[in-house]
Order: C-alpha cells, then sequence, then structure tokens
C-alpha cells in the first residue's frame, strides 16, 4: 500500500469521525433546535484554530451488542484551539452517538484534555449535551464520573472551568458541571436534575414538567445551581467568550487588560443625586456602577437569583474588577441566605484567579425571620465574611448609604483586610437603624413624652445626625476617607493600580475550614 492509499484511508477515518452518529441524527439535533457538538466548537473557537484529540477512539465494550455500535470518537469531540487569541481547551458531549452517555474511553478523553489543560494552565469549557451514564458499559461508566469529577476538583482554583449545558444533564452528570466556577444554561433546551420528572412521581406523587424541575430559569432564579440563562446556544457560546475576556488564564497570571476606552479621570455629577435623601427610598445600584466602571463594561452574573445581591465583573481603566453590591431596590439590600452564598462564591472565585474585588455598600442588616434563622442564616452569613477574610487580591469598598450591625463588618470592611474603604457624605455606619436604636435608648422618656411620636422623630434625627454618619468611622480610621461621589472612579482606579503588587503573608497550613 502506497502512502497515498494510506493518506486516502486517514481522510476516510476522519469523514467518518466527523459525521457523529450519521446524517439522520445530526438532523434529530437540528431539529430540536440544537447544535451538533462540532458545530457549537466551530461557533465557540476562533476561526480555523480547533485541534481535535483523540478523534479515532472507540469504546472496548462487547456486551448488549455494542461490538456492532462502533462510532469514531466515542461520543465526545475534544481537543484545544483560541478564544481571543488565547489557548483554551474543550470537550463537547455528541448527542447523535448514544446519545452523549459517557463511557470508559469517552471519560479518559475528557479527564485527557482536563490533565493537558492544567499542565499548560489555560481555561477548560465543557458543552455538556448528555443522558448520562452508558448503562451498557455498567460500572465502568460510574468510574469514568468519578475520574472527571476527581480532574473537575484539582483544577478548581487553578484554570477557570466554565459549563455550558446544551441538552440533558441528568444523575451524576450534574455533579461536573456544579463544581466548575461557572454554568451557563440554554432556555427551552436544556436540563439539570438528579432526578427527572418520571421518578419523580413515581416516588412522591409530585407531577412536573422538565422545564419546572430543571429548566434554566429554575436554575437561575431559583436553586442558583446555573449562572447565566441565554435564549440560544449561540447566545451562551458568547457568553461564555466575553466570560473569559475578564479572567486570566490560570491562578498564577493576572487577568488581562484591555486598551481602555474612558477616561480615568471622568466624573460624573448624577452620582450627587443617585442615593436620595430619604433612607427608607429604594434606588438600583447597578445604575451607581454602571457610570463608575469603564462605560459599558459591566457583566452581571447570578442576575436572576438572590437578586438583594448583585455581583459581576467590570472593568476600571482597562483592568478586570469583580463588583459585590447591595442591590437596595429588592429587599432593602438586606443579606439572606442565598444573598450570602452568591456572593462568597463569587469573591472565592474572584481571589482565586487574582480579579480585585469593588463592594459597593447599603446593607441594613441580615434578613430577620424564623425562616432564615432554621435555615442557617448564621452558618451561610458567615461563609461571605470567611471569603473576604481570606481573600488575598486587592479589596476596595464604598459604602454609599446604610451600613448596619454585623452587615458592616461583612460587606469588606476595614476590620476583614479591605485595603481601600470610603464612604459617601450619605453613608450611615452604625449599630443598628437609628429608628431601632432610639426605640431602645430611650424607652423611657418616649414613655414618658406628651407626644411620644414627635419626640421619636426628633430623637431619631439627632441620633442619625450624631452617630449614624460616616465622619465617626473615619475618625477611627475604618474608613479611609469621606469622598464626594463623583471622585469615586478616580480613586478607585488609583488605589487598584497602588495594589496591584499587594502581597499577603499567611500562615501555613492544609487549607481553611469555610463553614458549609
Amino acid at each position: 500500500m502506497t502512502m497515498d492509499d494510506r493518506i486516502d484511508d486517514l481522510r476516510k477515518y476522519r469523514e467518518e469521525a466527523e459525521k457523529g452518529g450519521g446524517e439522520d441524527r445530526i438532523e434529530a439535533q437540528h431539529d430540536r433546535g440544537k447544535l451538533t457538538a462540532r458545530e457549537r466548537i466551530d461557533y465557540f473557537l476562533d476561526d480555523g484554530t480547533f485541534n481535535e484529540i483523540d478523534q479515532l477512539r472507540t469504546h472496548r465494550s462487547h456486551k448488549f451488542g455494542m461490538d456492532e455500535k462502533q462510532f469514531l470518537g466515542d461520543g465526545v469531540v475534544t481537543g484545544y484551539g483560541e478564544v481571543n487569541g488565547r489557548t483554551v481547551f474543550v470537550f463537547a458531549h455528541d448527542f447523535t452517538i448514544f446519545g452523549g452517555s459517557l463511557g470508559e474511553v469517552f471519560a479518559e478523553k475528557v479527564c485527557k484534555v482536563m490533565d493537558q489543560a492544567m499542565e499548560v494552565g489555560a481555561p477548560i469549557v465543557g458543552l455538556n449535551d448528555s443522558a448520562g451514564a452508558r448503562i451498557q458499559e455498567g460500572v465502568r461508566s460510574l468510574a469514568g464520573y468519578g475520574d472527571v469529577f476527581h480532574r473537575n476538583q484539582e483544577a478548581s482554583g487553578v484554570i477557570p472551568q466554565i459549563s455550558a449545558i446544551m441538552g440533558p444533564c441528568a444523575g451524576g452528570a450534574v455533579y461536573s458541571p456544579a463544581i466548575t466556577d461557572f454554568v451557563l444554561m440554554v432556555k427551552d433546551t436544556s436540563h439539570m436534575f438528579i432526578t427527572g420528572p418520571d421518578v419523580i412521581e413515581t416516588v412522591t406523587g409530585e407531577e412536573v414538567t422538565f422545564e419546572e424541575l430543571g429548566g434554566a430559569m429554575t436554575h437561575t432564579g431559583e436553586s442558583g445551581v446555573a449562572h447565566f440563562a441565554e435564549n440560544s446556544e449561540e447566545d451562551a457560546l458568547d457568553r461564555i467568550r466575553q466570560l473569559l475576556s475578564y479572567l486570566p488564564q490560570n491562578n498564577v497570571e493576572d487577568p488581562p487588560r484591555v486598551e481602555p476606552w474612558d477616561d480615568p479621570e471622568r466624573e460624573d455629577d448624577v452620582l450627587n443625586d443617585i442615593v436620595p435623601d430619604q433612607p427608607q427610598k429604594p434606588y438600583d445600584i447597578v445604575d451607581v456602577i454602571d457610570i463608575i466602571v469603564d462605560e459599558g463594561s459591566f457583566l452581571e452574573v447570578h442576575e436572576n437569583f438572590a437578586q438583594n445581591i448583585v455581583v459581576g465583573y467590570a472593568r476600571l481603566d482597562g483592568h478586570s474588577v469583580g463588583i459585590v453590591a447591595n442591590q437596595p431596590r429588592v429587599n432593602a439590600g438586606t443579606l439572606d441566605i442565598d444573598a450570602s452564598d452568591k456572593a462568597s462564591r463569587f469573591v472565592r472565585v474572584c481571589d482565586a484567579f487574582n480579579v480585585p474585588i469593588v463592594t459597593f455598600v447599603d446593607v441594613p442588616g441580615f434578613m430577620p425571620g424564623t425562616d432564615q434563622e432554621h435555615g442557617g442564616i448564621i452558618r451561610h452569613g458567615a461563609k461571605l465574611l470567611f471569603a473576604y477574610s481570606e481573600a488575598s487580591v486587592p479589596l476596595a469598598t464604598v459604602i454609599t448609604r446604610k451600613a448596619y450591625g454585623g452587615a458592616y463588618d461583612v460587606m469588606a470592611s476595614k476590620h476583614l483586610g479591605a485595603d481601600a474603604n470610603y464612604a459617601w457624605p450619605s453613608a450611615e455606619i452604625a449599630v443598628m437603624g437609628p429608628r431601632g436604636a432610639v426605640n431602645i435608648l430611650y424607652d423611657d422618656e418616649l414613655e414618658a413624652a406628651d407626644d411620644p411620636d414627635q419626640r421619636r422623630e426628633e430623637l431619631i434625627d439627632e441620633y442619625r445626625e450624631e452617630f449614624a454618619n460616616p465622619y465617626t468611622a473615619a475618625d477611627m480610621g475604618f474608613v479611609d476617607d469621606v469622598i464626594e461621589p463623583p471622585e469615586t472612579r478616580a480613586r478607585l482606579i488609583d488605589d487598584l493600580a497602588m495594589l496591584r503588587d499587594k502581597r499577603v503573608p499567611r500562615h501555613q497550613k492544609k487549607h481553611g475550614n469555610i463553614p458549609l
């Protein structure tokens, strides 16, 4: 056989591999409104940069007629390419082959690219569209999942891991995405759950649809398992590209800087009027963020979950920063169980990948109520305290209005190691709100007053003037300066530039014991 003949054979193998499960199954995939594994990779990566690995591998199972069902690639496409010129590893489940189910060889392929991603220090992106474990391969499928989970843990905090759910993701298959840093879903076509609707109905009698149980809006709004719900697969892939632009390749690199397009000294007087004079009146903290960061750069993460706190990425003078902010227009910005979990997870991701964190504080305290106490608000709130205190990246904090009680401490206060802490003149920093404080401190006087309501309001004004202001904290050094709101952008940019080489000495230990 000549070399030309051998090359012809190789090309036939490659053509066969690129057909996946065949034209009929590809057409069925398109009929469901879904792209194939290869179409997803081609759309996601920079043109012409994909290098496939293990294209010619097939399964090793000989039971249940599997000898007669050999497909090159074995249900997953793996390799690496570039996103905006930077190396990214990727694996994409091929639903046209065995429903994208995971078997022994499938898992070996995924583990190989995960290992290579860790070795070279590049992100790993998983495009999930799988029926779960391959039943015909029995415990070898379960072992394969365990091998993937172990790599997820090994890669955690070393390289960015991003999962896109493009179809079904059930049973043990959901745990790999859950370990990764970010999870994206596609509305109407992707689902995640431990047990499906049929099993739930059989065991509990509860009737629930796929969408209600594990759809994109359920997991981005109710459970918080997923961070983004996109309208199409293309939108999800575009979102991953955008997300990667804020993150470094690995934990020893700095986040990428883009050429700045916004004046670092820009001041906007709108900020002087954005916080209402009435302490109870809400406003949208996202408006504050949008004005201060580089124009158009804010990417909100977990937007639909725990909306009383806002997290996301932005840029200041072209540099990537993480944003955490209380949201006064939702439950007055109080911290509850879900908000604490959401913010603490985000803080730890930023800290793992060297992204400085800017925190905007307007928090009246922790959410009261038996449901919160019985649900463990103490433990969950402690997660956020732990995350900020553990963080070694530059931390800058701006108190825009309320900072009451323990919530003041938790929200990146100076006492937890924050580097630059500012307050606006509208800030109220105290153990509790003026009304609650007056009711406790002046109980006897109010009871004896001719007009208790009028006297209460007078005392509230006096308390707010003397105690609920930023100047006492500034006098103590707990706030570095009280600044005019329009100055905020320039001060943050200057401080983050000064803190760029920040180093924090740590006690030697295996790891901390965060109150999970």
